[in-house]
């Protein structure tokens, strides 16, 4: 039998879902709201709570509770990676058409506002191993941002590192100001002879940083996931390591794993 609580948050989530409250809304008063559902104000805040939590509503200081405007959801297909390389080596008039966060999205290339930084670094001791290169050889991290043209909040955030001297023989591989790359990493590996064989992605979960939930725009009690993509070419050799930070209300991973039948 649900909580007094969960009684309250499933009615207002009803509310919320068939669209009798929708984005911008102003929930009653809390006193209201608990006279509404014959509960005490500390029950009904953990009601609310719950849905703050899900990202349905948003406190506001000093003007109350609202619903919350939905940002744009991300599915993430375990086929994107193979889509970028049957796009790597067309021409660039067709690469230049969408790109991954597109094809992540259903949005178009003029609804994104992208942003990218460069920066030679030394490779600290655990990308150098998986590199296999000495600690403090040079790399290139790349950080991403990219957002929907009417949310503030990116969709993810993005450090990706490559070895400088396996990239540096096509110096246009060094400008962040080429961004964003049309047929991206797959396409600027294959400027330099690289072709990818495998990609190995790893996902964990944990509370955001203080900097993640201002960035994200997270709402109160949700989480990120972060995934660690590593490249490896046809030779073995790990090509490019990122870390994505994803946010948990708006991202969505979609695994399909074809079986073989007996």
């Amino acid at each position: 039998m649900a909580n007094q609580y969960e009684r309250i948050s499933t009615d207002l989530r009803r509310k919320i879902t068939s669209g009798e409250l929708t984005e911008g809304d102003r929930l009653p008063s809390e006193a209201a709201l608990a006279d509404q559902y014959g509960v005490s104000v500390p029950t009904l805040r953990q009601g609310v709570g719950v849905l703050q939590a899900e990202g349905l509503v948003e406190k506001q200081h000093g003007r109350g509770t609202f619903v919350r405007r939905q940002p744009k959801k991300v599915t993430r297909y375990n086929d994107r990676h193979q889509w970028e390389k049957d796009r790597a080596r067309e021409p660039e008039t067709e690469r230049r058409k969408t790109g991954a966060t597109e094809h992540d999205t259903g949005l178009q290339v003029d609804d994104l506002v992208f942003h990218a930084e460069y920066e030679q670094v030394p490779a600290p001791a655990e990308l150098a191993e998986l590199f296999g290169v000495p600690e403090g050889t040079t790399l290139l991290e790349r950080k991403y941002r990219t957002s929907y043209r009417e949310e503030r909040a990116p969709f993810n955030t993005v450090r990706s590192y490559l070895v400088l001297d396996v990239i540096s023989k096509n110096p246009d591989l060094l400008r962040d100001d080429l961004e964003p790359w049309p047929g991206g990493t797959q396409n600027q590996l294959f400027t330099v002879g690289i072709e990818l064989d495998r990609i190995v992605e790893t996902f964990k979960a944990r509370p955001p940083t203080p900097d993640e939930t201002e960035e994200l725009g997270l709402p109160v009690g949700v989480s990120v996931v972060i995934l660690r993509k590593t490249s490896y070419d046809t030779a073995d050799r790990v090509v490019e390591v990122s870390d994505v930070v994803l946010p948990g209300d708006r991202t969505e991973m979609v695994y399909t794993t074809k079986l073989s039948r007996w």
